[in-house]
């Protein structure tokens, strides 16, 4: 039996003997799964992975063996995320659920063979089939969709050499009644949207370089031939989300042409995001939201800045209901989203579950910001009543300055505090801010001597250049503020806090990101956040997730400790330049931290002078269930030897991404060492150590996978998209 199985009996038995346990006359009985009615197995059944019923609960005993074959563990199987489950295995999964499964998700599982994925023709009665990142030719999809005639719902990846003239006219009935389509597009095409004449959802990850391998320019003519293009009669949500590149914004537009003519009459979901200071204009967007808010049905709304403007916006929000509103980067609209949403603009705010207001502040850069510049404690007072279901809310690349004077206002965290149903958070680091103390004034204040003026290098990108406060003034600021937020919102499962500056070092967004991040160390408010604060975060014991980047602050990363030996839940750490970029000062705090992250399944650090030494190996061997580990350093040493007794130790890692300093050669050697040593036992192992400075890097990360690549690549990946609209 598996450990995941094994763990659930254990606890199962550990919970039921205790609920039987008489404290009167202090007698026990002991009760085990088997005893339990079929209905409660069921209920514990649902909770284990599929591969774990199929290869080892069915075998555990003729009545487990029943139960794991009942249809209503069967009907809808995933194997994302399943690792362990090579060609083998999921051929014999295949086999045994093909008269079962009606929803079948093999999102990610870039491993698989092409042999692997014709089977899926067996399973002919799907109706919901993910295969995005699999291996997929266009003769593959034909021949797998002639197999289903009951598909309803399909997602998939159209890769170069993507041909829809090889699609039989079997596949194309398929298509045709289809209400479901998700592209991940990685080449110009319009994949088989042409032949979706049902389609009511439609979702597209545009994901194209600007150039080829070769260095020769990438461009959407040849798509101005085809004579069959998207109509979307029918169609009710469109999403779609792009990578950085002028491809990519020239095809979402050719997808989008059939809007300047005609908006699909039952469109309540528009969603589209794209990274950059300068999206590309659309002239139809304004008739597109007023057409939005004609129905009354609106649901979801997100549009790049420059294609709406403040009576759009109110056109389109007035008399809706929306779920889920994304005003990211637009400024511009920063006072009509709150007049739409706390005086009457839109017909009942409690409706509203995610809100993105990331980077909504007029002022980006400037010190001195005017109060109608910050986030407003009395406003978010306001929209926390109004819209009091609120789950998720991003409030990144904002600022909030609070003062500490006498009868001063009430902090932005007790505002947010009354958000009781959040559930995922993005803050400024300046938002945690009690304000700054006399000490914090004076040395921000104070001009250098003249004498020191002239000694003083010219600093460099990436360095910061102000000197933290020393640990004594830092170590009595004041948390109330978080500490009324942690009150109000004790059940947060997903926590950012991101400091003002922070630019990842990875290549593939950071052009785009860097020209709308203002400069590290601007705001003095974010730099008094540290290991105090930290530590407060110990009082949400439903933490999964946890970003915390760009905190110059925290000095000796004691808060991280203390904050993981509470929460024992994490799942996912996301840490990036945190104290000092010139020399990393917490870490053995961070040893301390690994080795009591006993659940975490991925690790990402990001930091400028990473020491991935034997002790750091040694302490990150104690996170035994860790599937992805991503490490990001521009001057960082790691210890092969150290490296690889960690694969070892932790046999559930399947990627392993290190862009370190050291050489081509060391980097190269490493990463064969551990692709011969551990990919045939881990079929899915995905090894990347590459020198992050190195010119050749952004060919090397187009070769990841794009499921590991969004992984470490963006921060704000699961706020950037509402939960309850993802695909499939």
């Amino acid at each position: 039996m598996s450990g995941t199985v094994r763990g659930i009996s254990e606890d199962m038995d550990r919970q039921i003997i205790q609920a039987v346990f008489d404290e009167d006359t202090m007698s026990s009985t002991s009760v085990g799964m088997s005893d339990l009615s079929d209905e409660i197995l069921l209920c514990i059944l649902r909770h284990v992975p599929v591969c774990d019923l199929v290869r080892n609960v069915t075998n555990v005993c003729h009545k487990l063996h029943t139960l794991c074959h009942d249809k209503t563990l069967l009907t809808k199987v995933s194997l994302s995320d399943e690792y362990q489950a090579d060609d083998l295995l999921v051929r014999q999964i295949l086999k045994q659920l093909a008269n079962h499964v009606q929803s079948l998700s093999l999102n990610g599982c870039y491993w698989l063979a092409g042999s692997t994925m014709e089977l899926l023709a067996r399973c002919r009665g799907v109706t919901h089939l993910d295969v995005t990142g699999c291996r997929l030719t266009s003769l593959r999809l034909s021949r797998l969709l002639s197999s289903l005639s009951l598909l309803r719902s399909l997602a998939f990846d159209v890769t170069p050499g993507f041909n829809s003239a090889q699609l039989s006219s079997e596949a194309v009935d398929s298509l045709s009644r289809l209400s479901e389509l998700r592209q991940t597009l990685l080449t110009p095409s319009y994949g088989v949207v042409p032949c979706c004449a049902q389609l009511r959802k439609l979702m597209l990850q545009f994901d194209i370089s600007d150039v080829t391998r070769e260095g020769i320019g990438v461009c959407c003519q040849l798509m101005m031939g085809q004579s069959s293009v998207p109509h979307y009669q029918q169609l009710e949500e469109f999403t779609a989300r792009l990578a950085p590149g002028e491809v990519n914004q020239t095809l979402l537009l050719l997808y989008l042409a059939v809007f300047s003519v005609h908006v699909p009459k039952r469109l309540r979901v528009f969603l589209v995001s794209i990274p950059g200071p300068n999206p590309a204009h659309w002239p139809a967007a304004p008739s597109l939201a007023q057409s939005l808010g004609q129905r009354g049905d609106l649901e979801a709304l997100q549009l790049p800045r420059s294609w709406l403007d403040s009576l759009s916006l109110k056109r389109a929000l007035e008399g809706n209901s929306p779920k889920h509103l994304s005003f990211s980067r637009c400024p511009a609209l920063w006072p009509q989203v709150f007049q739409s949403l706390l005086e009457g603009g839109v017909k009942d705010a409690t409706q509203l579950t995610s809100l993105n207001l990331s980077g909504i502040n007029k002022v980006l850069y400037s010190e001195c910001r005017s109060v109608e510049d910050q986030l407003v404690p009395v406003t978010m007072s306001r929209l926390a009543v109004g819209c009091s279901n609120i789950k998720q809310l991003n409030l990144m690349h904002t600022h909030y300055h609070h003062e500490t004077s006498p009868g001063g206002e009430t902090h932005l965290c007790a505002s947010l505090a009354k958000l009781t149903h959040l559930r995922s958070l993005t803050l400024p680091a300046c938002a945690l801010s009690d304000g700054l103390n006399t000490h914090q004034i004076t040395t921000n204040n104070t001009p250098p001597s003249p004498l020191f003026l002239g000694l003083k290098k010219t600093p460099r990108l990436g360095i910061q250049n102000f000197k933290p406060d020393s640990e004594s003034s830092l170590s009595g600021d004041s948390i109330s503020g978080l500490t009324l937020l942690l009150d109000g919102c004790p059940f947060l499962e997903t926590l950012e806090i991101i400091g003002p500056g922070f630019v990842s070092a990875l290549p593939r967004l950071e052009p785009c990101t860097r020209a709308s991040v203002e400069p590290r160390g601007m705001c003095a408010w974010a730099r008094g956040v540290g290991d105090a604060h930290l530590a407060a975060l110990e009082a949400l014991p439903r933490l999964r997730r946890l970003t915390l980047a760009g905190l110059p602050g925290v000095l000796r990363g004691t808060g991280l400790v203390q904050l993981t030996r509470q929460c024992k839940d994490l799942q996912v750490l996301s840490l990036a330049n945190m104290g000092l970029l010139k020399t990393m000062n917490y870490t053995p705090a961070l040893l301390d931290t690994l080795k009591q992250c006993t659940q975490l399944r991925e690790l990402r650090l990001e930091q400028p002078y990473l020491n991935a030494s034997a002790a750091f190996f040694e302490a990150l061997s104690c996170c035994s269930r860790l599937q992805r580990l991503c490490l990001i350093s521009r001057s960082g040493t790691f210890d092969p030897s150290a490296a690889e007794t960690f694969m070892e130790r932790c046999h559930h890692v399947i990627m392993c991404h290190m862009f370190m300093g050291g050489t081509l050669v060391a980097c190269r050697t490493l990463q064969k060492a551990l692709l011969d040593r551990f990919s045939i036992d881990r079929s899915a192992l995905s090894v990347v150590i590459y020198p992050l400075q190195h010119e050749d890097l952004p060919s090397v990360i187009r070769d990841i996978p794009l499921t590991l690549l969004d992984r470490i690549t963006l921060f704000q990946s699961h706020v950037a998209q509402p939960p309850h609209l993802s695909p499939l």
